[in-house]
């Protein structure tokens, strides 16, 4: 992906801290404050609807409990996914992937989707998640950017929807970790940023890679990574930063 459409500044989970996370109502809070990409977690229900959520247990974020994958949309179509960020969001659902499809490409808002496999699932929710992207987000236009951990998730979209790019997630790096994505033709990877130095953004950099980091929310940190070459910052500081100009 030589030509890369898309923007330095990323709103983690939709809007950061200013909103329940995985919700439209952060997206359109994210999206209101100038953010032109949001991140967010994408996984399956137990009968196969993709929708976003980052945990693998409900409790945190919704007034639900036990493991989200174990229940079908029906269910968890009715959990209050906004009551734990504050009254002021009580009621908020949580949304399948084609509502966040829907108002992406009414808004022009960019996605970057972390792929969240269940255990032993990541095959599989690379290629459903994949193939539903690639029947959501027509062409010619710019698709979400595809984001793992997990290499057989990776794998999986590749081979289910060759047009969309991809990115390896890392928390730390080790001698493999560029040859890895390549191998599974990243255009990409999105790393914490206290794992990254000059170096490694230089060494991506010649391995045809672009890097990104998470989640950066002090300026000084935001600034030195700047200076260091990183192409974009997921953040929860949404209100700190102004997405229109660099750090």
């Amino acid at each position: 992906m030589s030509n890369w459409p898309y923007p330095f500044w990323i709103a983690h989970r939709g809007a950061g801290w200013l909103a329940p996370e995985n919700t439209l109502a952060a997206f359109r809070a994210g999206r209101a404050l100038g953010f032109a990409m949001a991140e967010c977690d994408v996984t399956l229900s137990a009968d196969d609807q993709p929708f976003l959520l980052h945990d693998a247990l409900l409790s945190r974020t919704t007034d639900g409990r036990g493991a989200a994958a174990g229940l079908p949309w029906s269910a968890l179509a009715r959990l209050d996914a906004g009551s734990w960020h504050g009254p002021g969001f009580a009621g908020e659902r949580l949304p399948k992937l084609d509502a966040l499809a829907a108002y992406a490409l009414a808004t022009g808002l960019l996605i970057n989707l972390e792929l969240k496999p269940g255990p032993g699932e990541a095959a599989r929710t690379g290629e459903l998640i994949a193939r539903r992207v690639d029947q959501l987000w027509p062409a010619p236009g710019v698709p979400p950017l595809l984001s793992s951990f997990e290499s057989a998730a990776l794998e999986a979209a590749r081979d289910a929807a060759q047009r969309l790019p991809r990115a390896l997630l890392l928390e730390r790096f080790d001698d493999r970790d560029l040859e890895r994505a390549q191998s599974l033709g990243c255009v990409a990877i999105v790393a914490d940023h206290a794992a990254l130095d000059a170096a490694l953004i230089g060494e991506a950099h010649g391995a045809g890679l672009r890097v990104l980091a998470y989640t950066v929310n002090e300026a000084a940190e935001a600034a030195r990574l700047r200076a260091w070459g990183i192409d974009g910052l997921i953040t929860d500081a949404v209100d700190r930063f102004d997405p229109n100009a660099l750090p």
